[in-house]
């Protein structure tokens, strides 16, 4: 499966985040993908719009919600190649880790393998 940037333009993608930001001021863009060769489901959604006030513990919960994972399964969110502590929130972890095209980008998988 073609990741986000891959199936679309730089410009294409800064349009679309500032669109939403304009029309959404209170919400965060998010891209969500499967890292490569991980055996959780894919996800059948990865664009989001999060309210900024969500704390990433809510936010895991939504992901895990819909890849349909087991309250057994393992999932780790990452954010630029590292892991969020569950009480940040959105808008914060959004104005320190989002790309220059204007998502913030997340990447899951069953196993931590990024420390």
């Amino acid at each position: 499966m073609k990741s986000f940037k891959d199936s679309h333009t730089e410009e294409e993608r800064r349009k679309e985040s500032s669109k939403i930001l304009k029309r959404y001021p209170s919400r965060v863009p998010i891209i969500v993908e499967k890292k490569a060769g991980c055996s959780l489901e894919n996800i059948e959604k990865n664009k989001y719009l999060a309210p900024g006030d969500m704390s990433m513990s809510q936010f895991i919960f939504t992901v895990r919600r819909r890849i349909q994972l087991e309250p057994s399964e393992a999932i780790f969110l990452t954010v630029n190649g590292n892991l969020m502590s569950g009480a940040s929130l959105i808008s914060d972890v959004y104005e320190s880790k989002k790309d220059k095209d204007g998502f913030l980008y997340m990447v899951y998988s069953s196993e931590n393998t990024f420390g």
